[in-house]
C-alpha cells in the first residue's frame, strides 16, 4: 500500500521541529515535500501556513503539517483555505480526533509549546487514523460552506 504523501511547513521557530518530522516521516517511507523555511531566519508564517494549505487543497499532497512557535498563527493562515481543516494539537488524542471527527488534513504543532517525542506520537496517530464519516460527514460539510 502506497503511503500519503506530506508536505511540511514552519516558520523560523518551527523549523528545528519540522526538521526532525520530516526525517522521522521519511524514514517511515512517506514521500515528504519540504516547503520550508529552512533555516532560523525570521520569517512570516503566514506565508508559510498559506503555501501548504494551497499544495494540500490543490491535491499536491495528501496531508500538511504545519508548524511555528504556537501552531497557532500557521493553523489560522492554512484555515483560510476552504478546502483546508488544519487542527492545532498537543495529545495524541486530539490528533486522533481531529482525523476521526473532523477529517483535519493538515495537523499543526506549536514548537515552543510540545517536546519533539509528543509531536512525534502525534503525527503517527494523525496519519494512523481514518476519517470516522457518519454523522461526522455532515459537519465537515459545513466546515466549508457547504449546507
Amino acid at each position: 500500500m502506497t503511503k500519503p504523501s506530506i508536505a511540511m511547513a514552519a516558520d523560523h521557530a518551527g523549523v528545528t521541529l519540522k526538521n526532525m518530522l520530516a526525517g522521522h516521516l521519511r524514514h517511515a517511507g512517506y514521500p515528504v515535500e519540504d516547503l520550508g523555511t529552512h533555516d532560523g531566519e525570521s520569517v512570516d508564517y503566514p506565508d508559510y501556513g498559506r503555501a501548504l494549505a494551497d499544495h494540500v487543497a490543490t491535491g499536491k499532497a495528501q496531508f500538511g503539517v504545519a508548524v511555528c512557535g504556537s501552531g497557532i498563527g500557521i493553523s489560522i493562515a492554512a484555515n483560510r483555505n476552504p478546502a483546508v481543516r488544519a487542527a492545532l494539537v498537543s495529545t495524541t488524542e486530539a490528533a486522533e480526533l481531529a482525523r476521526q471527527h473532523n477529517d483535519a488534513n493538515i495537523l499543526a504543532l506549536g514548537a515552543r509549546l510540545i517536546d519533539p517525542e509528543t509531536a512525534r506520537a502525534c503525527l503517527d496517530r494523525f496519519l494512523a487514523t481514518a476519517f470516522e464519516g457518519g454523522r461526522h460527514a455532515r459537519r465537515v460539510d459545513k466546515l466549508a460552506g457547504t449546507p
